[in-house]
Parts: structure tokens; sequence; C-alpha cells
């Protein structure tokens, strides 16, 4: 049978094809820009009819329909692999949860879980020639959830960019129970945020540490952003690229000629990602750009592969860190805002690799509601923040007061040499609170 015939077997309604959801299933939305539509819209009308429906995903960019219904947690549990502001919201309507992984396991997860997802849906671009539907931007751990699910759909969108790989980036019509075309809407972009001044000052210290024929893995957000506006507009050449995420950054370095990945030892001359989230910009950029490759989480964050990878340089955001060098990127407190991601593997892969740096950065400072500045250097993290990465991975942490090296220093040098990056205006509450920690010693200059 040719594949254009099986496509028409296969097609159906996104009404008729969610029939196949039943109580008590885990449903799969797949991740990112890759979340059905049209499907979910379907969903949405049918689960106030079922009960105990949990659905996995992550990176939301809008708002499901699921979400929408009256007593969703009636009917339905959120298990996010890496929340968005959207899933942070639902946390409080009591049915969204996170589901803490070290991002790099995520398809092995899948493959080896007692409760795989019975029923799979999700957005991929046209079927090819060959038969294949393309995951887009999400290459991620789709392969490996698809071999678990027992029923897959997919939701095809012309829009959706064809993102060429090494391998698992398609599934073939043979794996697909059910073909729904949907109304073909503009992928979801995650648009930057501005760069601000101290973003600048940031990535300043950052670039000044960066030679030439690195290779980058840029994180989410202002600070990497503006890394990577300040290295397309610097003298640096020959880059590569090999990331978890591929964001908007990357576009301009490499449209100012920047990046060639000759100098990199594994994958040369391609830009390697597991997933991309971005401005429309980034969507354009990565179809059927063969420099591209996109490729499952395991490769992409595996720390062999990352350390293999001379002058690897890691670049990420964290909400706070203590004077024990104790990283936090994932709460405010008890209060959930995003991940582990893959932060600490690049933190660790980074290290690991010939000349390589990994650099966690901040603003030295945060302003609450009631308009009161709080430092981000704290003595301890609050009471239950996430650990991110261990005082004992840590490399060098960047605010815009300057940047330090934190690998192989006692507790007295680290607090010393934090405190000396912290706002002036805290540094010396925070040296009175590491002598009562015991980690400051009286020969340390204040100020």
């Amino acid at each position: 049978m040719d594949f254009k015939t099986m496509y028409e077997q296969k097609k159906t309604t996104a009404e008729e094809a969610v029939k196949a959801v039943r109580d008590g299933d885990w449903v799969d939305y797949g991740w990112s820009c890759g979340v059905p539509v049209a499907l979910d819209a379907a969903m949405a009308k049918r689960l106030p009819e079922l009960t105990g429906v949990n659905f996995r995903g992550g990176i939301l960019m809008w708002q499901p329909e699921i979400f929408k219904i009256e007593n969703a947690k009636d009917h339905m549990t959120w298990n996010s692999w890496h929340m968005s502001g959207i899933e942070r919201k639902a946390i409080a309507q009591g049915f969204s949860y996170y589901a803490p992984i070290r991002y790099s396991e995520l398809p092995r997860y899948y493959r080896d879980s007692k409760t795989p997802s019975r029923v799979a849906m999700f957005q991929v671009a046209p079927m090819d020639e060959h038969g294949f539907f393309n995951f887009g931007p999400n290459a991620s751990h789709m392969a490996a959830l698809c071999e678990r699910a027992e029923i897959i759909i997919v939701e095809v969108n012309k829009n959706m960019p064809r993102c060429l790989g090494g391998f698992e980036e398609s599934i073939h019509i043979n794996d697909v129970a059910m073909i729904v075309e949907g109304e073909n809407p503009e992928i979801g972009c995650m648009g930057s945020v501005p760069a601000t001044e101290i973003d600048q000052k940031v990535a300043k210290y950052i670039v000044d540490e960066i030679p030439d024929g690195a290779c980058l893995q840029l994180g989410i957000g202002g600070m990497p952003n503006a890394v990577g506006s300040l290295i397309a507009e610097s003298d640096l050449k020959d880059l590569g690229v090999h990331t978890e995420m591929y964001v908007d950054a990357f576009v301009d370095i490499a449209k100012a000629g920047k990046i060639t990945g000759k100098n990199k030892r594994i994958d040369k001359g391609r830009q390697v990602y597991a997933f991309g989230a971005g401005t429309q910009k980034l969507y354009d950029y990565l179809n059927e750009n063969p420099e591209c490759m996109s490729a499952p989480v395991d490769y992409t964050n595996d720390i062999r592969q990352i350390s293999a990878l001379d002058n690897f340089m890691s670049i990420n955001n964290a909400v706070d860190i203590d004077l024990f060098g104790q990283v936090n990127a994932e709460s405010a407190g008890i209060k959930h805002i995003s991940g582990a991601g893959g932060q600490l593997d690049f933190v660790l892969g980074a290290y690991l690799s010939n000349g390589g740096k990994s650099f966690i950065c901040m603003s030295s400072t945060f302003t609450q509601k009631d308009g009161t500045v709080k430092s981000r250097i704290r003595p301890t993290l609050a009471e239950g923040s996430i650990v991110t990465d261990t005082r004992a991975n840590i490399h060098y942490f960047v605010t815009e007061y300057g940047i330090v090296n934190l690998k192989g220093l006692s507790s007295w040098q680290k607090a010393e040499s934090l405190i000396s990056v912290a706002h002036p205006d805290f540094r010396d509450e925070l040296i009175a609170e590491a002598e009562k920690m015991k980690i400051w010693r009286q020969s340390n200059k204040r100020g």
C-alpha cells in the first residue's frame, strides 16, 4: 500500500480521534510548540465525561483548552516535565504538578516507564514522500514516548518547520494510528525577554571569557540572550553550537557569520539542539536547514557528548545562590518556577570539556511586589528552595558586579568571592551572616 492511500485511511476528525481516551489514561501532549490544538479543543469537550485522565507535557506556550474546563481538577492532572508561566498558574487551580527530571534522562523514563502514555497526540509537519512526519523543533524525547504509546494521533500543521537531524526527529505513518488535519495555526512563539542594562553588564563579563572556536550552549532568558547579542556584535569567530534549547540568539550569531562549527570534534559543522522555541525568525531559520541538527535530549545533554567538545561554554540563569555555592534555578522557596531541565548536565559537561567553562549568571538583586529590594545572593537558600546545582559543581558565577571562579575554593574563600559580586548594599549583612555560619575569616577584607 502506498503512503498516500494509508494516509487517507488513517485520516479522521479530532472529535473522533479523542474518543480513544478513557478514564484513568495517561495522555501525552508532546512538547512546547508541538502541543496539539485541534485535538486539544476536542479533548476539552470530551474531558467532562471522564475522570482520572493524566496528561504529560511541558513548556506550554499557550493555555490548552483542557485547562479551561469547569472543575478541571475533578477530571485531570497536568504533569509537566518543565514548567512555563502558564503551568505555574495552573498549580493554584489544583491540577498542575511538576515531574522532577534530569532532562537528559527523559527518553529513558519513557522507555522504562511502568505507566507509559496510552495515548499520544501532538502536532507534526506534513508527511514527506517517504511516509515520515517530522516532529518540528521538538525531537527532545518524542521518539521514546512514541515507542511506548499504544495509540499515536498526529495533528498535521503545514506551518510546522521541518527540522532536519541525525536521528529520532520523525515518526513513520506505519506507527501512527490516526491523522488529524488541523486548521494550520501559527506555531507558538516565545518572545525574547528584552535585555536590561544589568543583563548587558553580565554578558560583557562572560563574552570576555569566550575564545574563538568555542562551542556554545545558551539557556532561556534575558541574560543568555544578551550574551548572544553581544557575541553577534563581537570579533569572535568559528563558534560551534551544541545546546538543549535553540533560541533566537543563535540565529543572530549565525547570521552575523560567527558560527562555522569547524572546530567541533563531533558533529562538525552542525548546530545541535534538542528543541527550539522562540519567534518566527527562529522557526524560519530551522526549517529545512541542513546546518542545524535536531536530536534527542539524551544525546544533546549527555555529559559524554558535551565533554567531547573542546572549549565548551555553558551559560545559564538561576533564581538565587547561597554562600555555600548552592544554586537554585527552580523555585522561590516552595513556589515552583520552572524545573531542573538540563542545567546540571551542562554545568558538569562543560567543566569536563578541554578548556570548557560553565557560567551561572543572575542580577545581584530583585524587587518584590511591595518595592522591597532583596539580594539574590543569600546566606542560605530559602526554606523549600530547590538545589539545582550543588556547591561542588558550580564553576563561574556572574552578576553585574563581576565574575568569580568558585571551583576548588574552601568555604570561606567561596563566601568571600560570592560576597565580592553581591550588591554593595548587602555585603556587610552577608559578611555578618557568614561569620555566624563559621565561613568567614577575620583576615577577609570587608568591602
